[in-house]
Order: C-alpha cells, then structure tokens, then sequence
C-alpha cells in the first residue's frame, strides 16, 4: 500500500511545470520593481504591458535568446542582475509579476 501511495503521489506531480510552494524573492521583486520604474519614466509602460501580454506563451524562449545575447547585454548591464533576469523569465510567473510591478508604477504615475 505504500509503494501505491509514492506512485500516486509521484504521478500527481509528474508533469508539475514549477512548485507551487517556491515564490519571488525580494531580489527579484525588487528587480522587476526597478525594470517597471525604468520603462514608466520612458513612457512605454502601455507598450510593454502589451508586448507582455503577447509574449507570454514564449516567455521561456525569450529568456534563452537573452541569454544568447549576454555577452553583449553585460556590456551595458551588470552580470548579476542581467542573469538574475534571465532566470527570473524561465519561470511561467514571470510575467504576472513584471505586470504586477508596471501596473502599479503606472498607477503610481497618474495619482
């Protein structure tokens, strides 16, 4: 009966994409927090909520082609966060929390 249960178990989480149970943290909120300040103050919070939105099915993919590019990305950024971000955009939840932080920047705009 114990083996049964470890294979239930198992199987119930076989094809589990992320834990639930790991969430952000705080570097990579206050990551997104800074990348959602630099593209307000630009003005293209509209343009990035967008591209976001249409982007979000290859948001893993997006994430190799900015490593792919990382040589030239640590030119201008630092390594650190550069990769921080690339990780942070290999996990589905990415994108609601880039959204998250862009709709609260623009919010904090208007008021």
């Amino acid at each position: 009966m114990y083996q049964v249960n470890n294979i239930k178990a198992w199987w119930r989480h076989a094809f589990a994409v992320e834990d639930p149970q790991e969430g952000w943290s705080a570097e990579d909120r206050e990551l997104a927090e800074r990348l959602a300040d630099l593209i307000v103050r630009r003005r293209l919070g509209g343009a990035a909520l967008m591209a976001l939105e249409a982007g979000r099915p290859c948001n893993f993919l997006g994430s190799q082609a900015l490593i792919f590019l990382a040589p030239f990305a640590t030119l201008v950024f630092s390594a650190d966060e550069y990769e921080r971000f690339t990780r942070m955009l290999e996990r589905r939840q990415s994108i609601d929390l880039l959204l998250e932080a862009l709709t609260r920047r623009e919010s904090e705009k208007h008021e």
